[in-house]
């Protein structure tokens, strides 16, 4: 009988893969029922990444999300596995070992079967704890190899990695080519390797389609023994996303392979109710570009899991750039030739930080530092200027060990600064903290949830989660959106004919003063303020900006702050914040500090960068509250 290839839909990553969002639970509940009516899928991916995180953006509960969201796969007999960071859980940054152990209890108590846990940086260090807390939790451990291709990434190191893994108590293997750059011959000796070695191990093949590998390598790591393949589709396959299930099933199909069935009637439901919900909102977060597959992916690796988020990062970098260079009386950039100068960054910055498998988090951060990089040298400023925290405790190796070395001119850098490089178990630099978290919920008088899921919610969002718990994240999602959805309206598209172009058809204009709309929160009703536009005043908070109806107790902003002293810009845009952990104390009005302090944060692409003190002084205003929005050059502090 001929080999069979079973499918896995991995749902959450169809989305995060194009943009900014997943589908709320209502959307999510609505939908699984026709994915079960296709008839196709082992297993489906139902959480993990960012999905929670986004959840949480919602100002909904994920814990809710992700019980009523695998039931109806369980029901059917079908798996559901999701996808973990080893070391950094479900965020971006490091998890304290307690944390990272009761984050297993709890997915496996919601309904999650299969946990994917991957390190970035392929440090088996950071993967034996998940292997052995998945087992506990009892949940299935799949392990992953984070797939890239260079120098140090042979099929050798690949193929020891898989095999230490599976000694360690890993029960199936995953080639996670997150960047779908790994090349098919390569990728199919790898899985014969892994086979000849323990036969009845399961090995499961993800990729994206964006430099056009994909498909190739499908077919041979399945003709290597591969067991389980992950597949998208229509409307939210190929490009950044995945290969589509059909390609995939008449193809294997062809080769001889025994494939499930696809009830056709079921598919054309999921497609349709998934460009429903791209029509819904979802599509607001969703650049047209990440649906091309684009060989030029090929040399910088990015992976089609982080290019929604480049996307909508490189809108906000590109007009800072050209404010910039509009006061210079420069050409301004376009979008095009500003990724084409990410992309070359990201090919000189990779070798030189080491190659780390570019994956989350790691992926953004040699994105980020490459974005920098290339907005500090078009400003005229020098490489390497700004480099984030997380940033350097990867090249510190805090998060685990880098493959390569380190370039000399950043080892420099780290001595001059007075970093210390470090060389020991990665988890030793994050202490257990549940006992806080639960003493900080008591304190609130908040519930630890059912299995403790609130506790452990909290302590893996902690920012995130305060901002859904007071009715301050929906209520920024719902002006997001509102926003978006007026200025959609500002533009019509042109059709393109043999004909000479016209004219696009008059569209009525933006409102030209900030609108007020009243939405509802848990019965609470907030007023949003939602602006068009450049703010008249760049010193106070940019829209949009919420309060309550019944209560109005905000900090003023620095417009309406008279104080005196040297002012402290913002070296980008982003969200502020004076501290980037709960657990530290923040800057108050009337302290004294020192030059070289880091006295708050500006949380752009997914990292904390730190804005120190130019000068010795006190602390005369601070401008911003804590998640507001700034511009580059505001003014965050006032040092006198």
């Amino acid at each position: 009988m001929s080999k069979e290839i079973k499918f896995c839909l991995v749902f959450r990553d169809m989305w995060q893969s194009a943009g900014k969002y997943v589908p709320r639970v209502d959307q999510l509940v609505h939908i699984a029922p026709a994915i079960i009516e296709m008839g196709c899928f082992a297993r489906v991916e139902t959480n993990g990444g960012g999905f929670e995180q986004v959840n949480l953006l919602f100002g909904e509960n994920p814990n809710k999300a992700v019980r009523e969201w695998t039931k109806p796969f369980h029901e059917a007999g079908i798996q559901t596995q999701m996808l973990d960071r080893a070391l950094n859980g479900l965020r971006m940054s490091p998890v304290p070992a307690d944390v990272r152990q009761l984050f297993y209890k709890v997915k496996k108590v919601q309904g999650t079967d299969i946990a994917r846990t991957f390190c970035g940086l392929n440090d088996i260090r950071n993967l034996k704890p998940s292997i052995k807390y998945a087992k506990a939790a009892g949940m299935i451990s799949q392990c992953a190899l984070s797939i890239t291709h260079s120098p140090i990434h042979t099929v050798e190191y690949y193929t020891n990695l898989a095999l230490e893994l599976i000694e360690e108590g890993a029960a199936e293997i995953c080639i996670k080519d997150m960047a779908g750059i790994g090349r098919p011959y390569s990728l199919g000796q790898i899985v014969a390797n892994i086979k000849k070695a323990h036969p009845d191990i399961p090995v499961q093949y993800h990729s994206h389609a964006g430099p056009g590998f994909s498909v190739a390598s499908i077919l041979e790591v399945c003709k290597a023994g591969c067991d389980y393949i992950d597949v998208g589709m229509e409307p939210l396959s190929w490009g950044t996303g995945h290969a589509d299930l059909l390609t995939v099933q008449a193809m294997l199909k062809d080769a001889g392979f025994q494939v499930a069935d696809i009830n056709m009637e079921a598919y054309m439901k999921v497609r349709s109710m998934i460009q429903e919900f791209m029509d819904d909102f979802l599509g607001l977060y969703i650049s047209p570009k990440n649906r091309l597959m684009n060989s030029l992916l090929i040399a910088p690796g990015l992976p089609g899991g982080m290019m929604g988020s480049l996307m909508a990062d490189l809108e906000s970098n590109l007009e800072s750039i050209n404010k910039t260079r509009e006061k210079k009386r420069e050409v301004l950039m376009t979008q095009d030739e500003l990724l084409i100068k990410l992309f070359d960054e990201v090919a000189y910055v990779w070798p030189r930080v080491g190659y780390p498998p570019l994956v989350t988090p790691f992926s953004q951060y040699v994105k980020n530092l490459a974005m920098m990089n290339v907005m500090q040298t078009l400003k005229g400023k020098e490489r390497w200027s700004m480099i984030a925290d997380d940033i350097w405790d990867m090249l510190l190796g805090k998060a685990g060990r880098l493959p390569g070395p380190l370039a000399p001119e950043l080892v420099e850098k780290a001595i001059a600064e007075g970093r210390e490089f470090f060389e020991g178990n990665p988890q030793k630099n994050y202490p257990d903290a549940l006992d806080k978290y639960r003493k900080l919920m008591n304190d609130k008088h908040w519930e630890v949830g059912e299995d403790d899921e609130e506790l452990f919610e909290y302590a893996m969002h902690p920012a995130q989660y305060e901002a859904y718990r007071s009715g301050k994240a929906k209520v920024d999602f719902l002006a997001d959106i509102a926003k978006r959805k007026a200025a959609a309206q500002e533009t019509q598209p042109v059709i393109v004919s043999a004909a000479p172009a016209l004219a696009p058809a008059p569209v009525a204009a933006l409102p030209t003063t900030p609108q007020t709309l009243t939405v509802d929160v848990n019965g609470q009703p907030y007023r949003v303020t939602v602006s068009f536009g450049e703010p008249d005043n760049r010193n106070s908070a940019p829209a949009p900006f919420a309060s309550p109806v019944e209560v109005a107790d905000n900090k003023e902003s620095a417009s309406e702050t008279v104080a005196e002293g040297k002012e402290l810009l913002s070296p980008l845009e982003g969200n502020f914040y004076l501290v980037k952990n709960t657990s530290d104390t923040p800057v108050k009005e009337g302290d004294t500090v020192k030059k070289g302090q880091p006295l708050c944060y500006i949380e752009a692409m997914k990292t904390y960068n730190a804005v120190s003190a130019e000068n010795d002084g006190v602390v005369a205003a601070i401008c911003f509250n804590p998640g507001e929005k700034v511009s580059e050059d505001d003014v965050l502090m006032i040092i006198k």
